[in-house]
């Protein structure tokens, strides 16, 4: 599966001039790719103000990714904000090409910041089933709860879409790896660049990392896309050779 991984910089709330970006961005793509990754809150920046930003399902962002997924026949997901029965989400939308929709309400939201105070909590894991791979997305914060994240041998490919800041960076770089190691999985993080309306900086350092904790592919300050593609043949080879997901405790998740 032919990943592209676009890290940019973003407009504070500013959906508009964000849509025009990325837009962009995705039709600079070659034609031969399976999947778009887009960072966290692509559509605003990571805003506190929900109501200045807010869409629905039917809004002009997610019916403009419909098109564009359907123009490059391959799916696009990442976070924006979405107002849905006079609540907020922070939601990932999986947009395949055919225009159906999936998405994953973000689980851990960032009290630090205030996110809980704006926004409502998801309440469960997605699985995406997407060209025969079990995707499991996840939004910024939650890469920090291994355990919501725990793999039940039922995905192949993590992602994280994120506003990381530059401070605590050391963190995202480390826990991507942990994440990929302990689960056996492929991860794909995808963060921004630049600074926000909060005069936060923001990295990137988006990477990919294989199920053995080696980067495939890793992006610094850079406003790039880059497109890889991962060997899940190989990760299957060495789940059954290793045999580590059989050995894992059995919990449930309350």
């Amino acid at each position: 599966m032919k990943t592209a991984l676009i890290q940019t910089t973003l407009f504070w709330e500013n959906p508009t001039e964000n849509r025009r970006h990325i837009t962009q961005k995705i039709n600079d793509l070659p034609a031969n790719v399976d999947l778009i990754v887009l960072p966290e809150m692509f559509s605003s920046g990571f805003t506190m103000n929900p109501t200045a930003v807010a869409e629905t399902m039917n809004g002009e962002t997610i019916m403009g990714l419909k098109q564009l997924a359907k123009a490059k026949n391959c799916a696009i997901t990442g976070s924006l904000v979405i107002e849905e029965h006079g609540k907020f989400y922070n939601r990932l939308v999986f947009i395949f090409p055919n225009g159906a929709v999936r998405h994953y309400n973000k689980r851990h939201l960032f009290t630090l910041a205030g996110e809980q105070q704006n926004f409502e909590a998801g309440n469960r894991r997605e699985i995406i089933l997407y060209k025969g791979i079990r995707i499991m997305p996840q939004i910024c914060y939650d890469l920090r709860f291994p355990v919501f994240s725990r793999n039940n041998n039922d995905y192949d490919l993590l992602i994280y879409v994120a506003n990381w800041p530059e401070t605590r960076i050391l963190a995202w770089d480390t826990l991507l790896k942990a994440r990929a190691i302990e689960n056996m999985s492929a991860v794909i993080g995808v963060n921004r660049i630049g600074v926000d309306g909060k005069n936060l900086s923001y990295p990137g350092h988006t990477a990919v990392i294989d199920c053995l904790g080696n980067t495939q592919i890793k992006v610094l300050n850079d406003d790039r896309s880059e497109i890889v593609e991962i060997d899940f043949e190989f990760q299957r080879q060495q789940r059954e050779k290793l045999g580590f997901l059989y050995d894992a405790d059995a919990f449930d998740l309350r």
